[in-house]
């Protein structure tokens, strides 16, 4: 992993940009948003690229809007098909792409209008197989940018290690959106048909296919955290245990199977610590008990797991103290996070904020 200070692709002139983007935009009932993102894409300063719509079948006027905007620029292709997911969209926006490059926009969001001329350029400089960029996470009240001047380099499997320890300082994450894909990685990776949190698998198998990644840590997308009715803003729920969690079961799986048991392992440490941090929100629900009981049961299920994963060198030594005090009571476990929260953490904003003064 190679650090790039104060990274700045080079310009990609009109003459230069003779690679073909395909980007492909999934829209379903977002008639309220639909056109600002379909002409963030085709308001890009990199002018060489398909637009592929997919309307999953909205029952709204999304559709119709769809079809207004191919009309305005003829980069832009539509496809309508019966409502079947994100999942099968894209695989179809991926079938029906002619471009060697290929990006992903969610319909309800934005993107800036140098996105994919950077992601490119970075890609061909560094010749790389894959560009990320961080993003804004935008809301109603504010807008989060946590962009730094910088960029990384990864080398072979580093990118898919950095995505799996989920570090911080750089926002890989599972998202198909902030990433820009040579389609050759896309071999043989597909999104999985009718399934909900489809970008763990995804994004797993495209870093395991790229020889190099360049991460500009320049927010360039933006994304809507607080849109009513987005699937991301649905907390735990049944599709959690049919979805999410058999996802990330494959994804240990996946990363065994490419001989990186120490990644499973801290793959299973992170998952493992999600539940837990599942199991002391639902104490905050109505009804959440039955929640908690799947939660305990696959906790214990993997107990021999759980404690191995908790071994790892990245984990938090607070994780594994909190993860013995479940074992031991699942209900002195739960009073633990209520005073961390009603208590601990006050307290620790309160002391950074004197610091400030």
């Amino acid at each position: 992993m190679k650090i790039l200070e104060q990274y700045r692709p080079p310009k990609l002139q009109n003459e230069e940009q003779t690679e073909l983007i395909s980007v492909i935009v999934t829209a379903y009932n977002i008639e309220d948003y639909i056109e600002r993102g379909v002409a963030s894409v085709c308001g890009q300063t990199y002018h060489n690229l398909e637009v592929i719509v997919v309307d999953d079948g909205s029952t709204d006027q999304t559709g119709r809007i769809c079809d207004a905007l191919a009309k305005k620029d003829e980069r832009v292709r539509v496809i309508h098909k019966e409502n079947e997911g994100p999942a099968q969209a894209r695989n179809l926006g991926i079938a029906q792409a002619r471009g060697e490059v290929i990006g992903f926009v969610d319909g309800d969001d934005w993107i800036d209008p140098d996105m994919y001329e950077k992601l490119l350029a970075a890609m061909i400089d560094q010749k790389a197989d894959m560009a990320i960029c961080r993003y804004r996470q935008v809301s109603r009240t504010k807008t989060l940018d946590q962009s730094v001047d910088r960029a990384v380099l990864f080398e072979g499997q580093e990118a898919l290690a950095c995505y799996v320890e989920e570090r911080e300082e750089i926002e890989i994450q599972n998202a198909a959106w902030n990433k820009l894909y040579r389609k050759k990685v896309l071999e043989n990776v597909s999104f999985p048909a009718g399934k909900w949190y489809e970008d763990i698998m995804f994004a797993t198998a495209a870093l395991a296919q790229a020889n190099r990644c360049i991460y500009l840590d320049t927010a360039l997308y933006n994304y809507i955290i607080d849109r009513e009715g987005s699937i991301m803003n649905r907390k735990i729920n049944p599709r959690t245990f049919t979805d999410q969690i058999p996802a990330y079961y494959e994804k240990t799986r996946f990363l065994k199977k490419l001989g990186r048991e120490d990644l499973a392992l801290t793959h299973d440490y992170f998952f493992y610590k999600r539940l837990l941090l599942f199991y002391g929100d639902l104490q905050k629900t109505a009804d959440g008990a039955a929640y908690q009981d799947r939660i305990e049961e696959i906790l214990r299920k993997d107990r021999e797991r759980v404690m191995e994963a908790f071994a790892v060198s990245v984990a938090d030594p607070r994780d594994r103290e909190k993860l013995r005090l479940f074992y031991r009571s699942p209900a002195a476990y739960c009073k633990r996070l209520r005073w961390e929260e009603q208590v601990v953490i006050p307290l620790k904003v309160r002391v950074k904020r004197l610091l400030r003064l």
